[in-house]
């Protein structure tokens, strides 16, 4: 069913952090280039609780105020499984809060929207991820499986079919192989179906003993270890969405301000500088730092003319070090 016979919903999440800062942009930049978007955008706010030492929920009222101004919704959840010691989670816990049985996209808050969302054509039975991803995990040892043996026990464990997520024109033992995913989007018809699944393997997979996974760095990695058998076991996969939308025209993961001004086009600054420009809006951003400095002092346009967009270096790291090196490393 396509996106604009059917309405559907936005999740971010927001809380007292970066964040919070963040979620004020991804609203403005949904309002700026997705006018005609007719479902509800709502925030995830965890609230305190054990697995917090402090509140991290949204207590700035001028944050809240701004949301509430961009028409984004709050919407509290608790966290029963993850919380601090592993804040990935929340885009896990969250899902349990929305409106059930209502398709959903959920977006890393450090996403703007740059298009119109109603010309990506999602079909909500199929769910889907971004695939704007590096090999990141498994990273198999010397003496362990390789990543053919770990991903092998993963699906055993949870009674999925592994050879039918499999690409066959990849090399075998090479990561693009088999079904991998970035965690910064991923959509499907029910959130609570979804989100049910993706807190059972995700539990379950820190939680037990896999003699596979036994030397692997779980830790960012586990919705990433766990979101491919999710998509997987519902029915998805990897070509369930034309390249070049999300992650592209329609939508841009730029994850850190100063490596949206070394890397990103032309059009996600003119997003960024347009939808953060508003008095409304400037009088809540001005209050976080990078923004500030980069945004509203100009530096951003510094690190812009550092780098020639189509001739990058390869490495993330290189990028950084330049930043860096011109004090213009903000986070």
């Amino acid at each position: 069913m396509q996106a604009d016979r059917q309405k559907f919903n936005i999740l971010i999440i927001g809380q007292n952090n970066r964040l919070q800062y963040e979620a004020v942009l991804f609203a403005a930049s949904l309002r700026h280039s997705a006018p005609g978007f007719s479902g509800r955008l709502f925030v995830g706010v965890p609230q305190p609780g054990p697995r917090w030492s402090q509140d991290p929920s949204i207590r700035n009222e001028d944050v809240l105020k701004a949301l509430k101004q961009l028409d984004a919704e709050i919407l509290p959840f608790s966290s029963e499984a993850f919380g601090e010691s592993y804040p990935y989670g929340n885009k896990i816990e969250a899902l349990a809060a929305l409106p059930e049985g209502e398709p959903f996209v959920f977006f890393d808050t450090d996403t703007l929207i740059t298009g119109d969302l109603a010309a990506v054509p999602f079909d909500f039975d199929r769910p889907g991820a971004s695939q704007k991803v590096e090999g990141t995990w498994p990273k198999p040892t010397l003496y362990g499986p390789g990543f053919d043996g770990i991903w092998r026990a993963l699906y055993d464990r949870f009674g999925l079919d592994f050879q039918s997520s499999i690409d066959p024109s990849q090399p075998a033992e090479y990561w693009r192989r088999y079904l991998y995913f970035n965690a910064g989007y991923f959509f499907y018809k029910c959130p609570r179906q979804f989100g049910a699944r993706f807190l059972d393997y995700a539990r379950t997979i820190r939680d037990e003993e896999i003699p596979a996974l036994t030397g692997q760095n779980l830790d960012p990695w586990l919705d990433q270890a766990a979101l491919p058998l999710v998509i997987h076991a519902l029915g998805g996969g990897r070509d369930v969405l034309p390249a070049g939308l999300l992650d592209g025209s329609v939508s841009c993961h730029y994850r850190l301000f100063p490596l949206l001004y070394a890397r990103e086009s032309d059009r996600v600054v003119e997003v960024l500088e347009t939808v953060a420009a508003p008095n409304k809006v400037k009088k809540v951003l001005k209050n976080y730092d990078p923004l500030k400095r980069l945004v509203y002092q100009g530096k951003g346009s510094k690190i812009r003319a550092m780098f020639d967009r189509d001739n990058l270096p390869q490495r993330e790291q290189a990028i950084r070090k330049v930043i860096k090196n011109k004090g213009l490393w903000l986070r």
